[in-house]
């Protein structure tokens, strides 16, 4: 499925904030993108802009196609609850999503080539679809011929953040999926209220 391949730091400036993780050239360089940069005189935004932009971030973040997001907010309008909250909850049970929250990958693209190259169990099967939607109980670890691999005990060396809904057995390198997490437990920036009004018109 095609991918953003583009250059990571234009698209987080365009937002004000460092969407995809740590990033020295957006550190330097935090206001948009442009040949006259933050000297440009930008008119107030439409409210249509700020819905639209507040998507597109939302889809930048968690690396979804708009095909894929549309289909995920109609799961979300036809389930019980708020439908921003679960629309970003079933962002969030995405099982790349969790990879990178384990601290299996620094990234959440990091992530999804993990579980598309089969690094990757979900209940002792293996699992190649970076969209495969977790359940509470849910154990992700990763797979004995992998356990090995530079790339991800570097990250697991330096991962730092914790998350109450994830739980993570370090020696055995592998995680359960505790629970959906509420709204306030996800730390993204998002105003899932603008992307909801946004795809109700």
């Amino acid at each position: 499925m095609a991918r953003y391949t583009g250059p990571k730091t234009k698209i987080a400036r365009k937002f004000g904030e460092a969407i995809f993780g740590d990033d020295k050239s957006f550190e330097k360089r935090n206001y948009p993108p442009g040949q006259h940069g933050n000297a440009r005189r930008r008119g107030k935004k439409s409210e249509y802009a700020i819905q639209l932009m507040e998507k597109q971030k939302a889809k930048y973040t968690y690396g979804i196609l708009e095909r894929q997001f549309r289909n995920m907010f109609k799961k979300a309008t036809a389930a019980p609850g708020i439908t921003g909250q679960v629309l970003l909850q079933l962002c969030e049970s995405r099982l790349d999503n969790v990879v990178f929250r384990m601290g299996i990958s620094p990234s959440r693209s990091g992530a999804r080539q993990l579980v598309s190259h089969r690094h990757i169990t979900v209940n002792g099967e293996k699992v190649n679809i970076p969209s495969y939607q977790l359940k509470p109980g849910d154990v992700v670890a990763v797979r004995e011929k992998s356990k090995s691999l530079e790339a991800i005990n570097n990250s697991l060396a330096n991962a730092s953040h914790v998350y109450e809904w994830i739980t993570w057995n370090g020696e055995k390198k592998e995680g359960t999926f505790v629970a959906i997490p509420e709204r306030i437990q996800i730390p993204e920036n998002i105003n899932e209220q603008f992307i909801v009004e946004l795809y109700s018109k």
